[in-house]
């Protein structure tokens, strides 16, 4: 292929972040590469600041999507990203995870016959139900070049029939951008009011958990009883969508329950560097509670992120308050000493290598 013109498609937060060790390394490399955003996300505090803080270029295509219906953003979507692609004629096409903007780019490459990389392939939670779910499969199975952080999900592609020569284990993107980004972030001012001694860190945005009032009161009532338990701040950094549930559903937090409004990169990942306890129902939280070894609960019924609960890192809690606060009298009691099962922090050279960025 020679040195190829890269498109790096991206539209939320996580995409960003796992997106940037990348980015960087092509920039100093002097490739040919350009990067569209489909503005999934679009709040300043979900995607603006994340280019001004981790020193990317802006990107020179945003598509300004927002949100709505998953066959409204994904057909936006798919119309403005073969638009581009048609103009700009990349020879690849790089997307990472497991969104509507990774379906949406993966499909448009696909069917314009651009070759399509997928970072962090191959994840699977086994649990159709879920959007992220059949994003990835679909992703995956259009692509070219899968590039898989663990083994394990290595295998899950070949057990799903994808050759061997398309599967690439690099390691997860995380790690790099963890390892290039803790030392800045360890002198990050944090917000008025969350500059704690001792917190819980929670993190809630998934569909299955908000989108349902039944579960969403199920996971505030958890989070009281941990405040009421362990006697310590829960800091629940409230995503919009949520926000908005909360709202139409007439929940409140309650006591010792901290709703604050999601904050930079940096900020946070101070504050999961500092918590005692991280609970989520996000995959990028899960590794990167992990890699930084601090004990999580997964506020789900499953995970793709199988990893981090073979290591002990993590535990699938679902939602019932009961078994929350069980679960988290046992996470804070062991000891932090798992290894990091995502790679060594050099899978975005890995990557760039494979697709012959000398």
């Amino acid at each position: 292929m020679g040195t190829p013109r890269i498109c790096v498609i991206l539209g939320t937060r996580p995409e960003i972040i796992k997106m940037s060790p990348i980015l960087r390394l092509l920039r100093e490399r002097g490739a040919d590469h350009f990067t569209l955003h489909t503005g999934q996300h679009y709040s300043h505090n979900m995607d603006d600041v994340f280019f001004q803080q981790l020193h990317l270029d802006q990107p020179k295509h945003n598509l300004h999507v927002g949100s709505g219906t998953h066959g409204e953003e994904t057909g936006k979507m798919l119309q403005g990203i073969e638009k581009v692609l048609m103009e700009e004629k990349p020879d690849v096409v790089l997307v990472e995870g497991d969104t509507n903007t990774v379906l949406a780019g993966a499909l448009a490459a696909a069917k314009l016959h651009i070759k399509v990389g997928h970072v962090e392939a191959g994840l699977r939670s086994f649990d159709m139900s879920m959007p992220e779910e059949v994003n990835r499969i679909v992703a995956d199975h259009v692509s070219d070049l899968l590039f898989a952080p663990t083994k394990v999900s290595k295998k899950n592609l070949l057990q799903e029939g994808i050759e061997d020569a398309r599967v690439h284990v690099t390691g997860n993107t995380i790690v790099d951008a963890v390892q290039q980004n803790l030392r800045l972030a360890e002198t990050a001012e944090l917000p008025e009011g969350l500059a704690l001694d001792r917190y819980f860190l929670a993190t809630l945005h998934r569909q299955e958990n908000v989108d349902d009032p039944a579960r969403l009161k199920s996971l505030m009532d958890a989070l009281a009883r941990l405040h009421e338990t362990f006697e310590t701040t829960i800091i629940y950094l409230v995503h919009p969508r949520a926000r908005k549930r909360l709202r139409d559903y007439g929940f409140d937090a309650s006591q010792g329950v901290m709703l604050a409004d999601p904050v930079d990169y940096f900020t946070f990942l101070r504050l999961e560097r500092n918590a005692d306890l991280i609970l989520t129902d996000s995959g990028g939280v899960q590794e990167e509670a992990c890699i930084l070894r601090v004990p999580c609960l997964t506020l789900r019924d499953n995970t793709e992120r199988q990893e981090t609960v073979d290591v002990g890192a993590n535990e699938v809690a679902g939602t019932d308050p009961e078994t929350v606060v069980r679960l988290a009298k046992e996470a804070v009691r062991n000891k932090r000493t798992w290894k990091n099962p995502y790679g060594d922090g050099k899978a975005s050279e890995r990557i760039c290598n494979l697709i012959e960025i000398k």
